[in-house]
C-alpha cells in the first residue's frame, strides 16, 4: 500500500469514527438525561456520568467502538437501590464504587466468560421485565405526577393519578410519545425520532407556556468528588445492591461486546471490557456521577454510522460536553413529560419482540423460565429473578437430560460417506465442505460452535449436517440462525441435512429453512453432497 493509500484508508477511519460519535452522541443526551432523572441522581448527574464512563472506558476498553453509559436495566436496579438507601447519593455511590471494585475483581478471573452460559429465557424474561418496568413507572411523570418508587404502588395508584393529571404535562408527553414512535425508520436512520422529540416538545412547552414540571436546573461544571459512607456496618448493609450492581452492569456490558463482535466480524477481549468499565464506573462513584455500562443500542448506532475504532467513543463524550456547556438553559427547561415519554419508548425497545413473534413454538420449559423471571423482575426483586430462573432452567435441563437418559445402539459411522468427503476435500479444495453438528446442540455450546465456522475462506458451499434427534430449544434456535447469517455474510451457500422431520418443522415454524431456501434441506448427505456439486458446475 502506498502513502497515498494509507492516508486514505486513516482518513476514512477517522470519518466513520466522528460520525458514529457524532451519532451516538444524539442518541444518548436524551437518554442520559431521562435516566438520571428516572435514578434520583438528576438529569446533570446522568449526563455527566455518560460523558465520564464513555471517555474512560472508551480510553482503557478493547479496540472496538463501544459506547458507554447507563442503560434500561441499570436505570431500574440503580432506581431499586436508591429507594432502599433513602435516596441517600453517599451512600448510592458507595455502592457503585463496591460495584466497580467487584467488576475490577470480575475481570481478572474467568468470570467474563460465563455470560454466555445463560440461558436466552432467562435474557428475555429479565429484559422484557425491565422494559414493562420502565414503562409503568413513567405513567406517572407522564401524567404530571412525580415517579413512585415501585411498579405496584404506581398500578395501585393509577386510579387516583389519572382523576388529578395535569393536562398539560399529558398533552405534552402524547406528542412526544407520538413523535418517537411515529417518525419513519427511514428518517429515525440519520436523526433519532428521541432528539426530534427532546427538542420540538421542549420548545413547545416554552412557546405554549405549558404549567408543566421541567428539570429546572442542570450545572454545566464538572461534578465534585462526593464524600463517601465508609462504615464497615453500612459498607456490608451495602454489597448486597454492589453485587447487583456489578451483575448487571457486567452483563450488559458483555452482551454489547458480543454484539459488536457479531455486526463487526472481530472478538473482543472481555476481560479488557470489564475492566475499562469497572475503572470508568469507580471514577463515576468517586465524582457523584450515574454509572451505568457498554450500551448496546448507542454501539449499534457508532458502528452503522462507519466507525471502526475505539476513538468514537471519545468523540462522543467530548461532543456531549459542548452541548452541555452552550445548550444548558434549554436544557433545564426540558419537561419531566417530555422524559418519561422518551422512556417509555426505550422501555418498548428493551422488550424482546423477536421472541414474542415465535413464543407459541417455543418449548414448555423455555416458557416456564421465561414468565418465572419476567413475573420476578416487574414485581419483586431483579436479582433474584435472574437467580431464580437459571435455577429454574438448570434444574429442568437436568430433568430433560435424566429423562432421556438410556443405552442406544448406534451403528459405526458410513465409510463410504467418510471417504466420499475425503474425496470432496482433495477434489474440490474446500469448495464443498461439510461440517457434523453432533451432541446436544444448545446455548452453552453455541459460541463454541459459532467460532468454529468463522474460518470459511474460500469456501463456496457448506453442508451442516445435524445429525442428532434432539429436538432444539430456542436459544440453539437463534444460534443457529446467527451462524447461517455470518456464513450466508461471507457469501457461503448453505445447505441442510436434518434428518428429524419434527427439527425441520421446528426450523421451518421459526424461519430458519425460509432464510436459506426450502430446496436446500435434505435427509441424507449424500443429496446435499450432489446437489453442492452441481451449484459449483453451474457458477
Amino acid at each position: 500500500m502506498d502513502f497515498v493509500s494509507k492516508i486514505k484508508t486513516k482518513l476514512n477511519i477517522l470519518t466513520g469514527d466522528i460520525f458514529g460519535g457524532i451519532s451516538s452522541a444524539i442518541i444518548t443526551l436524551p437518554q442520559a438525561l431521562a435516566f438520571g432523572v428516572a435514578t434520583g441522581f438528576g438529569a446533570g448527574a446522568g449526563l455527566w456520568g455518560a460523558i465520564i464512563l464513555c471517555f474512560i472506558a472508551g480510553l482503557c476498553g478493547p479496540k472496538v467502538p463501544l459506547i458507554s453509559g447507563a442503560t434500561g436495566p441499570v436505570a431500574i436496579v440503580i432506581a431499586s437501590a436508591m429507594l432502599a438507601l433513602n435516596n441517600n447519593i453517599a451512600a448510592a455511590a458507595t455502592t457503585m464504587l463496591l460495584a466497580a471494585l467487584l467488576q475490577l475483581f470480575a475481570s481478572a478471573t474467568n468470570l467474563p466468560s460465563m455470560v454466555k452460559y445463560v440461558p436466552y429465557p432467562v435474557i428475555s424474561g429479565f429484559m422484557n421485565g425491565v422494559g414493562i418496568i420502565i414503562i409503568i413507572l413513567q405513567l406517572n411523570p407522564l401524567l404530571g405526577h412525580k415517579t413512585l418508587p415501585s411498579t405496584v404502588t404506581t398500578i395501585m395508584s393509577l386510579h387516583d393519578t389519572i382523576h388529578s393529571l395535569n393536562q398539560s404535562a399529558l398533552f405534552i408527553g402524547l406528542i412526544t410519545l407520538f413523535i418517537v414512535f411515529g417518525i419513519p425508520k427511514a428518517i429515525n436512520k440519520f436523526v433519532p425520532s428521541q432528539i426530534i422529540a427532546l427538542i420540538f416538545c421542549t420548545w413547545l412547552s416554552v412557546k405554549m407556556g405549558l404549567n408543566v414540571d421541567r428539570i429546572s436546573e442542570i450545572s454545566a461544571a464538572f461534578p465534585s468528588f462526593v464524600r463517601l459512607d465508609l462504615n464497615i456496618s453500612h459498607i456490608i448493609k451495602y454489597l448486597p445492591y454492589a453485587c447487583m450492581f456489578a451483575v448487571v452492569f457486567s452483563a450488559e456490558s458483555m452482551m454489547t461486546g458480543l454484539v459488536s463482535d457479531s455486526l463487526t466480524k472481530t472478538r473482543h477481549n472481555p476481560k479488557r471490557l470489564l475492566a475499562a468499565q469497572g475503572i470508568g464506573n469507580a471514577v463515576c462513584a468517586l465524582t457523584g456521577t450515574l454509572g451505568g455500562s457498554a450500551a448496546t443500542m448507542r454501539s449499534v448506532a457508532a458502528l452503522n454510522a462507519g466507525a471502526t475504532t475505539k476513538l468514537c467513543a471519545v468523540i462522543n463524550p467530548l461532543l456531549l460536553i459542548i452541548l452541555l456547556f452552550k445548550f444548558s438553559g434549554f436544557v433545564a427547561q426540558i419537561p419531566l413529560a417530555v422524559l418519561a415519554a422518551i422512556l417509555m419508548k426505550i422501555g418498548y425497545d428493551i422488550i424482546d419482540v423477536k421472541l414474542l413473534k415465535v413464543l407459541k413454538y417455543a418449548p414448555r420449559d423455555d416458557l416456564y423460565v421465561l414468565v418465572l423471571v419476567f413475573l420476578l423482575t416487574v414485581f419483586y426483586n431483579l436479582i433474584f429473578a435472574v437467580g431464580a430462573g437459571i435455577t429454574l432452567a438448570a434444574l429442568l435441563y437436568a430433568k430433560r437430560v435424566a429423562d432421556k437418559a438410556h443405552l442406544v445402539e448406534k451403528t459405526v459411522y458410513d465409510e463410504k460417506t467418510m471417504e466420499i468427503e475425503k474425496t470432496l476435500e482433495s477434489d474440490y479444495h474446500h469448495k464443498i465442505r461439510v461440517v457434523h453438528i453432533s451432541g446436544q446442540f444448545f446455548f452453552g455450546s453455541a459460541t463454541q460452535l459459532i467460532s468454529k465456522f468463522e474460518d470459511m475462506l474460500g469456501t463456496k458451499s457448506l453442508i451442516i449436517n445435524y445429525e442428532s434427534d434432539e429436538l432444539l430449544d430456542i436459544s440453539a434456535i437463534f444460534a443457529l440462525e446467527d451462524i447461517i447469517l455470518r456464513l450466508q455474510s461471507q457469501e457461503i451457500d448453505i445447505i441442510l441435512v436434518i434428518k428429524n422431520e419434527e427439527v425441520q418443522k421446528q426450523l421451518l415454524n421459526h424461519g430458519i429453512l425460509k432464510q436459506i431456501g426450502k430446496e436446500k434441506v435434505f435427509y441424507a448427505e449424500l443429496e446435499a453432497i450432489e446437489y453442492a456439486k452441481e451449484q459449483l458446475r453451474l457458477s
